[in-house]
């Protein structure tokens, strides 16, 4: 026995490799699913003719090996077939039997049943009833085999099957997010992949319907282009998969960053200038999967119509389309020929007939092969513009229109430059979806600041889109805001021009035609001043506010700042950043409205806020001047009112206090810990404080460092972590306690970490940068650094800034998913000296790189 098992492992290897061989040469996936499984049919019928078994049994295989195709480590799932129990020499014998298929290298999955057994399982698990619908005779007694298909057909319920697929189909969708654009697909699970493509021949088979594109096509269920589509999106898939195994040596069916570059390669794509290699194939899939699902939804409608034939009349819309059991179909099958703007049409009709489900199968056919009706001329078309603009300005249905458009490829055949970016990933490390899916995204949420049942979500959004006309501007704005992304060049400039073109050819007004190319060419801008300029600059809201011109502007350009944040990561967003564009926001508009934004106006207006609330603590009215007499005007700028009071009440009595001073609170933002430090100033204060805070895990969202006039140090941060939500009163004891503990120890500071890095920044590392320059009053150095996130990174720079005695004065904590963009204020007479300006540079550089 042992010597068969080395003879049929080898035979088993050999074949293997052989196969793999050949398809690296002759690139045909087909012939190695084959040539795979009958290597694996030849040494399972050999191991199993020399084990002399009963004539009334068989080797059964089932599941995809039973689809009789085998990928390069796909389990082999096989079914020991007997006419009756088998007593207890033969269960030894069958024990040996499966004991050698293991032997001889095989992921085997096997089961030991008759034919009642078999019947019983599959009524009971519809995932065996599934393998068992794929099942196939490897050898033995085929009669047996063939009264159990028999049998088998005779218990199958296909309306209950069908049921059972499409329910355990949307479960796994819903476990995929419900998209095909993953950054990450499981080419064989996720959306539009290959078990997509299974589910249908499964549950056609089950119905008698065929088990076969061709057959699918002779039955009429779909035309024979379809059936030359799927099958060219089914080898694709297949071909991917295969790539995978191999690449990997194992069994792999996620196309994972780390990767997409290698499998790129394998078909060809090469890196260009402006696009990775890894970014060409994922496009390719994407609009395969694309077309699998909209292929998809239409094969399981009309397979579901055999299935379960509803009567129902057609009730007219119009003249082009009839409601059939809530669905829109087509009055007659030419009606997107004879009438392509109907092909708009469609889409207006169900955003204004809320009661509509969706379309027809045989809508959605006849829209899927129209589709290049939509030309040149249907564009110039003045009525078709006409009706995408009524599309824009539905009352509802907006979103849902606009991705069903997506989904049909009228959206990108419409908008030619849509098309372009349609399966575009993203690898700036933040994006989490591809671009049009961002833009969908952003669409999105721009609309739901119009309804009512989601005011809750972002109150001052909805509050501000309540009071702005003509909302359906902003819709148009977030179509085109990324639009020109992966042409190379700056894609807010290329956008605006694309954005410029629609509206001009849409007969938009000069005025709102301004208002989206505005939108479309500063969409970042608003997110860059908040994030990374001093907001208690007078001159940075002034010349921010000069940008905008009026409210109106100001208000559009807001809404269209938090739609598009909340659109590139669930990560992204945070309540922090919220503040900072809110802030902005209203220090710009108060500008805007005549006020002046001097520092002395400023200063008098917060300092009357704090004491207002001081006052409502209790507190003296004099109990703030010991404090604040050691407060310059660059502490109360940047500082809110409300930040003022709470640190006057926490340390107004402890101006010269000998010990470290620390304070919590939870954040007025909602989210976070306020930490407030005051302590006899040292020159690697920041350092140590980033020190504890790294060792804690925190991160750090923002930091503002204080000298008072008398050597004092009064530092702000606000600190987050996952944790800190379920123990809020912990967390603060735990900081008072520790943090102060360690500021009066003195200890040396601890070597900063090289923390590791997520598996995304491991596969597209970005280039860290160190930009050093003065700020236009020449006062302070702006430093801003740019690299991969990492755990301990801001303390690694803080050590590089003690070591050369940089004054830090306000820190800005940009975390874009896994990267960072931080801007620091500082001074210090390093800074001045030409040599020890590039020596600083160079060791911060070094301390961003793992």
């Amino acid at each position: 026995m042992a010597s068969l098992a080395l003879a049929l492992k080898e035979q088993l290897r050999s074949g293997h490799q052989d196969v793999i061989a050949a398809f690296k040469v002759d690139g045909k996936p087909e012939k190695l699913l084959i040539k795979l499984r009958q290597n694996v049919d030849a040494a399972l019928t050999h191991a199993w003719r020399s084990f002399h078994l009963p004539a009334n049994a068989a080797l059964v295989a089932v599941g995809g090996y039973g689809r009789g195709e085998l990928f390069p480590h796909s389990d082999v799932d096989v079914l020991i077939l007997l006419g009756s129990a088998p007593d207890a020499a033969l269960q030894g014998k069958l024990e040996e039997l499966v004991q050698l298929f293991w032997d001889i290298g095989l992921e085997i999955g096997h089961s030991i049943r008759t034919i009642d057994e078999c019947l019983s399982e599959s009524a009971a698990d519809i995932t065996v009833q599934t393998s068992l619908l794929e099942a196939r005779l490897v050898t033995g007694n085929r009669k047996l085999f063939r009264f159990l298909q028999d049998r088998f057909k005779a218990a199958m319920d296909p309306q209950a099957f069908f049921q059972a697929k499409t329910l355990e189909m949307r479960q796994r969708h819903a476990k995929y997010e419900d998209t095909p654009y993953s950054l990450e697909p499981n080419c064989k699970e996720s959306p539009g992949g290959l078990r997509d493509l299974q589910v249908i021949l499964w549950v056609a088979k089950a119905a008698g319907l065929g088990e076969s594109w061709r057959k699918l096509a002779e039955r009429g269920l779909i035309t024979p282009t379809e059936a030359r589509q799927l099958t060219q999106k089914e080898r694709a898939f297949k071909d991917i998969r295969i790539r995978l195994h191999i690449h990997a040596g194992r069994r792999e069916d996620r196309l994972v960053f780390d990767v997409q570059t290698s499998i790129a390669e394998t078909f060809g794509f090469k890196t260009t200038e402006t696009r990775r290699a890894s970014e060409y194939l994922m496009q390719h899939y994407y609009w395969a999967a694309k077309a699998v699902t909209q292929l998809n939804t239409i094969l399981l409608q009309n397979i579901e119509a055999r299935l379960f034939p509803q009567p129902g009349s057609p009730q007219p819309i119009n003249a082009r389309f009839n409601e059939i059991n809530s669905r829109i179909d087509i009055a007659s099958d030419d009606t997107f020929e004879t009438t392509p703007s109907a092909m708009l049409e469609v889409f207006l009709l169900l955003a204004q007939h809320s009661e509509l489900k969706g379309m027809t199968a045989r809508t959605l056919r006849a829209l899927w092969h129209a589709r290049f009706k939509i030309d040149g001329n249907f564009r110039r078309d003045p009525a078709n513009r006409a009706l995408f603009l009524k599309i824009l300005q539905a009352p509802q249905g907006i979103t849902h229109a606009l991705r069903g458009m997506n989904q049909t490829s009228v959206l990108g055949r419409y908008l030619p430059n849509f098309r372009r970016i349609i399966g575009q990933m993203q690898h700036d490390l933040f994006h989490v979806y591809t671009v049009d899916q961002h833009i969908l995204m952003v669409v999105r949420n721009v609309r739901r600041f119009t309804m009512t049942e989601h005011a809750h979500e972002y109150p001052f959004c909805s509050q501000l889109m309540a009071n702005f006309a003509q909302p359906w501007l902003l819709y148009i704005a977030a179509l085109f805001h990324d639009i020109a992304k992966g042409r190379g060049g700056d894609h807010s400039k290329l956008g605006m021009e694309d954005a410029r073109r629609f509206c001009k050819d849409h007969g938009l007004s000069k005025e709102d035609t301004a208002l989206v190319v505005f939108l479309v060419e500063h969409h970042l801008t608003m997110s860059q001043v908040a994030q990374k300029q001093d907001l208690s600059d007078p001159d940075v809201i002034r010349s921010f506010a000069n940008l905008m011109k009026d409210e109106r502007h100001l208000t559009a350009l807001y809404l269209l700042t938090v739609a598009d944040i909340r659109g590139t990561s669930p990560k992204v967003w945070n309540a922090w950043k919220g503040k900072l564009l809110e802030d902005l926001y209203w220090m710009a508009l108060r500008v805007l409205g005549g006020e002046d934004p001097s520092t002395e106006h400023e200063l008098k207006n917060r300092q009357e806020q704090a004491r207002t609330t001081l006052r409502l603590y209790g507190l003296p009215d004099d109990a703030h001047e010991r404090l604040w007499q050691q407060l310059d005007v660059a502490y109360f700028l940047r500082h809110d009112a409300g930040d003022i009071a709470w640190q006057t009440r926490s340390f107004y009595n402890k101006t010269d206090s000998n010990a470290a001073v620390v304070k919590c609170r939870v954040s007025p933002i909602g989210e976070g810990v306020q930490v407030a430090v005051y302590v006899k100033d040292q020159p690697d204060l920041f350092a140590r404080i980033c020190s504890y805070f790294d060792k804690k895990n925190f991160s750090i969202l923002d930091a503002k460092i204080h000298t008072t006039r008398n050597g004092y140090a009064l530092d702000t941060f606000l600190v987050t972590e996952p944790a800190f939500a379920n123990s809020y009163r912990d967390i603060i004891s735990l900081i008072e306690h520790e943090l102060a503990e360690l500021l009066e120890a003195h200890a040396a500071l601890p070597p900063p970490s090289k923390g590791r890095l997520s598996r995304l920044s491991r596969t597209f590392p970005m280039t860290p940068t160190v930009d050093l320059r003065p700020d236009e009053r020449g006062q302070y150095y702006l430093l801003s650094v740019s690299a991969n996130d990492r755990n301990g990174l801001l303390y690694s720079i803080a050590n590089v800034l003690a070591k050369y005695r940089v004054n830090l004065h306000t820190a800005k904590i940009m975390t874009l998913g896994e990267r960072v963009e931080d801007v620091f204020l500082v001074d210090g007479p390093v800074l001045n000296n030409p040599r020890s300006q590039i020596q600083l540079e160079t060791d911060l550089l070094e301390a961003l790189r793992v």
